[in-house]
């Protein structure tokens, strides 16, 4: 057996087992278990990031953790190339997995920083790079991308290794939730939070839920105040935040 076809067994090995393992990320370090992901599939970098949008395009912004050394990071995020690189422009169009050769990180469009940055990519065995977008329970997109010198991935495979990252992403969001409300809201308080964010007024609620506008009015301002919220919008966001919308 040639030495790619054991380690692509290998791998598919180690994909079911961290799909089956039952460790939270509260005892597993991120990295090292995104790191592990990576090398299950045969790949040896990887970059775990927010997707850029609007004003916030920049790749220190973006950039969660990744296995990139700190001097491409900080070269990257120099040449500002993220937000419209191939990659990026690509998984735009797509909700599939994408793959790329050694330029998915150029600018989509001519850019005399190109050649300079997939240079440096090329050094560092960024011969491939497979790529795709997963969404935590907020519907936040998150950029995962796998990049080495190994072939494509067969269809068997990107299916284990997409849903290898999805498990780490449900269990990383649910980490990352750490802060709770003041006190707990009541089951009305959150109504009325609810249809509050419907763009519904105090009059139109207290019709939904027959009550009195004063009654309505009472409960929203018991959630503003649990919320530690000064208006009814930012008691909306927060109560998102919290996953209680």
């Amino acid at each position: 057996m040639r030495n790619e076809e054991r380690a692509v067994q290998d791998g598919a090995a180690d994909i079911a087992f961290l799909s089956s393992e039952k460790t939270s990320l509260s005892t597993t370090d991120p990295r090292q278990r995104l790191a592990r992901l990576a090398k299950a599939a045969g790949f040896n970098q990887y970059l775990f990031a927010g997707f850029p949008h609007g004003d916030n395009g920049g790749f220190a912004g973006n950039h969660i953790f990744s296995s990139w050394p700190e001097s491409l990071v900080a070269a990257y995020d120099e040449d500002d190339l993220f937000h419209n690189s191939a990659l990026v422009c690509e998984l735009r169009k797509s909700s599939l997995p994408v793959s790329f050769d050694v330029s998915a990180f150029e600018s989509s469009a001519a850019n005399p920083k190109n050649r300079r940055i997939t240079g440096l990519f090329r050094e560092l065995g960024f011969r491939r790079t497979f790529a795709f977008v997963l969404h935590d329970a907020d519907r936040q997109p998150y950029i995962f991308a796998f990049s080495g010198a190994r072939a494509d991935l067969s269809r068997q495979e990107a299916m284990a290794h997409v849903f290898s990252a999805m498990e780490f992403l449900d269990l990383y969001a649910r980490l990352q939730v750490s802060e709770q409300p003041l006190e707990s809201l009541s089951s009305r308080e959150i109504e009325c939070l609810r249809w509050s964010a419907a763009g519904k007024s105090s009059d139109e609620i207290a019709i939904i839920l027959e009550l009195s506008p004063h009654t309505v009015v009472g409960y929203l301002k018991s959630a503003m105040r649990k919320l530690d919220s000064v208006n009814r919008m930012q008691a909306v966001a927060r109560a998102f935040r919290f996953r209680l919308l």
